[in-house]
């Protein structure tokens, strides 16, 4: 049976890929921080590893403990960061100098895996062909627009400098689906009748619903190709009013439509933010994430996902949103 360590495994993506993991047979472990939540993970058949990334000798001390008692890792799913925070050190401490730690202790300790995957995201990149609306493909030079965006590239740049390390990067878009909050926040809107964009109704949209994803890590674990990276989408488009209407169709909502104009927006997130730091805590619209949500368009070229891994996704955007929409309401979240 090959083993995996997934870090991250308490989150929206690090659950479903723990279920992935263990439908394909895996011996999984979930990689955790001392303080997470673990209440996904519940009665799953899982093993745990307790550790700190933020220091070396802890993650060596953790690991060695743990491959002593049950073996190496055949692969590592690197899922562990932070996406929003009004602390904007924080993103290169948690996306890039943890990921750093883990990585420099694999090899000092000689537990480099057959395989690790890093979960990374289209902001590496930043908003690219805003004009011409081309699609963002490898080859293009990366220029991310915020913090978050800077420490994913730094993370990704580190892993492709250590040679021979067998690393694969992907890269994903909008992910959607049960657990995840961002765009629970859109759909609580339309379920009170109101319907918002910023700047314009034409935004170009990509999504990848979470279980697909998780399937698509599933198939790059069982193929030879490393040191690689790619951007992930279902393989379609659509605008942020067609995203909208799909949801007002699922939801049988007639909505209010308001469009505020990307300066008054920014305005909001910055009294917001301000507001935030004397409560201590983050709001989901602040300076950074409208860099990210005011960007005119999210294409990429994902071709090589389908070609290298022989990958089709199961849901297109209506399905997933549908299976999305009905968890929300069984769990009371809708």
């Amino acid at each position: 049976m090959k083993s995996i360590l997934i870090t991250g495994a308490n989150g929206f993506i690090g659950n479903f890929l723990v279920k992935a993991a263990l439908e394909k047979g895996y011996q999984v472990t979930a990689g955790i921080r001392p303080t997470s939540d673990l209440s996904n993970l519940k009665g799953l058949p899982i093993n745990y590893l307790v550790m700190n990334l933020s220091d070396k000798a802890s993650i060596a001390e953790a690991l060695m403990q743990y491959v002593t008692k049950n073996g190496y890792f055949d692969f590592i799913i690197h899922n562990a960061g932070i996406t929003n925070s009004i602390r904007k050190q924080e993103f290169n401490k948690v996306n890039y100098q943890y990921t750093k730690n883990l990585v420099n202790v694999l090899i000092d300790c000689q537990c480099v895996p057959e395989k690790f995957v890093y979960i990374s995201s289209l902001s590496s990149y930043g908003p690219l062909h805003e004009e011409s609306l081309q699609p963002i493909r490898e080859s293009d030079l990366p220029k991310p627009a915020t913090q978050y965006g800077k420490s994913k590239l730094k993370a990704e740049q580190f892993l492709a400098s250590k040679p021979e390390f067998p690393y694969l990067i992907f890269r994903p878009t909008g992910v959607y689906g049960p657990y995840e909050k961002d765009y629970l926040m859109m759909y609580k809107m339309i379920n009170r009748n109101i319907e918002t964009y910023i700047g314009s109704s034409s935004q170009i949209l990509t999504f990848i619903y979470v279980k697909d994803l998780a399937q698509l890590i599933m198939k790059a674990l069982d193929s030879s190709i490393s040191r690689k990276s790619y951007f992930v989408t279902d393989g379609n488009h659509y605008t942020a009013l067609e995203f909208s209407n799909i949801i007002k169709t699922i939801l049988e909502k007639k909505t209010i439509r308001v469009v505020f104009p990307r300066p008054i927006a920014l305005a909001i997130a910055f009294v917001l933010e301000k507001i935030s730091w004397i409560r201590g805590n983050t709001p989901a619209l602040n300076t950074e994430k409208m860099k990210e949500i005011s960007r005119r368009h999210y294409l990429c070229d994902s071709s090589p996902i389908f070609n290298d891994f022989t990958f089709r996704p199961d849901y297109d955007l209506k399905d997933g949103l549908e299976e999305t929409i009905t968890w929300y309401k069984q769990e009371n979240w809708l």
